[in-house]
Order: C-alpha cells, then sequence, then structure tokens
C-alpha cells in the first residue's frame, strides 16, 4: 500500500511463506522461479524489494525455525527472521535493532545457518568461476535469461536472430554444465549475476562494471 500510494517506508515484515507479487501485479522474481500461478515466496519477495529499494530493511516471519530457509533470507537480503508468535517487544526489539543495521536471529539457528552460508560460499565460487568462462555475449544473454526472457525477446533486445539466440542459450547452458534455464538462472544467481537492466526505451543497460 506505501508502494502504491508512493509513500516512503524503511521496515518490511515478510511473511517466509506468502505467495503473492509485487505492487503493479510485477512478479518479485523471475517467471521461471514462480509457482503455476505466477506467485512467489516471501523470501522471493525479499529480492524484487531490495532489489527495487536497498535501503528498505526487511524482517521474516516464520512459521517455524529453518536453517536453510533463513540462510536464503539473509543471502536475500533480509536483515532478520523471526518466530511468528514471538511477543511484540521482541518483534520490536529485531525492529529497532534492523534499523540500526543489525542482523537478528533466533540463538538456535546460528550454528545451522552459518553452515548453510558456508555451504552456499563453496557453490558461489564454483558458479563464478563457470560464469567467467562465458564470452561477454553469452554474459548478456546469460542476464537476460535472469531476467526472465524468453528467446524471442532476447533477440528483440540484442538485435540478434533468434537462431543466434538459440544458439548462444545452448553454449551457456553447456559451459555452465546444466540442462535448462532454470538451472542457468539458479547458477547465475548464486554467482551475483543480476538480470539485465532494462533501461527506458527498452534498451539493454550496460553492466556497472563494464568498460564498454
Amino acid at each position: 500500500r506505501a508502494v502504491a500510494e508512493g509513500r516512503r517506508y524503511d521496515v518490511l515484515l515478510v511473511d517466509a511463506d506468502l505467495g503473492g507479487q509485487l505492487p503493479g501485479g510485477r512478479a518479485a522474481v523471475p517467471v521461471q522461479e514462480a509457482n503455476e500461478e505466477g506467485l512467489v515466496d516471501g523470501i522471493s519477495l525479499v529480492v524484487g524489494v531490495r532489489s527495487a529499494q536497498p535501503a528498505v530493511r526487511v524482517v521474516v516471519l516464520a512459521e517455524k525455525d529453518d536453517p536453510r530457509r533463513a540462510a536464503l533470507a539473509l543471502q536475500a537480503g533480509a536483515s532478520g527472521w523471526v518466530a511468528k508468535d514471538c511477543s511484540l517487544s521482541r518483534l520490536l526489539n529485531v525492529i529497532r535493532g534492523v534499523l540500526r543495521d543489525e542482523t537478528h536471529l533466533p540463538p538456535a539457528l546460528l550454528t545451522g545457518v552459518l553452515r548453510e552460508l558456508t555451504a552456499a560460499r563453496k557453490h558461489r565460487t564454483e558458479s563464478e568461476r563457470l560464469v567467467e568462462s562465458l564470452t561477454p555475449r553469452e554474459r548478456e544473454v546469460l542476464r537476460c535469461m535472469v531476467a526472465g526472457l524468453g528467446r524471442k525477446a532476447v533477440a528483440e533486445r540484442l538485435f540478434l536472430s533468434p537462431h543466434t539466440v538459440r544458439t548462444h542459450m545452448q553454449n551457456v547452458l553447456g559451459k555452465l554444465g546444466v540442462h535448462s534455464t532454470l538451472a542457468a538462472v539458479a547458477l547465475a544467481r548464486r554467482a551475483g549475476v543480476g538480470p539485465v537492466d532494462l533501461g527506458p526505451a527498452g534498451r539493454i543497460m550496460p553492466e556497472e562494471s563494464s568498460s564498454a
């Protein structure tokens, strides 16, 4: 509601099991990661919110403690993970803490979350190595895939023929060692590859790290 009304907000409380879309009907994550009804869970929503408004702090409310999902929430940009049945005073303490740039987790989750983050870092390093093997054009195509663009849309954005795009996509899958677009997108996200940034006229904007 705050987004729709153009009002500023500092903290967002997200249900970990929420299914929904961002205001305006735009999915918080690429279509490939949504379910059959086009809905996304709360953790995926965190990704969309943090991408759109990096200054907003997010606290995830969970039905039960789950180290893996808590780690995913932190990786998505959340600053806190609390139980839905926690006391109001506990919730307010967490909110005040995240506004001070603190990260809040239940003590019982710390060991499990650290284990998950360590494993994720190992996978990220391997994913980064694979992404580095791509040519600049293949990386552009991968960023389009992360944005959820299909072959025809990629061809239009990059001014290439659909056949050429198909070849690039096959090369991307081969070099990344995966067999589907969904797997390629998941690997790209682990490696820190974000979706392509479309300019106001629909043109693709270059990556910030690009020298061209």
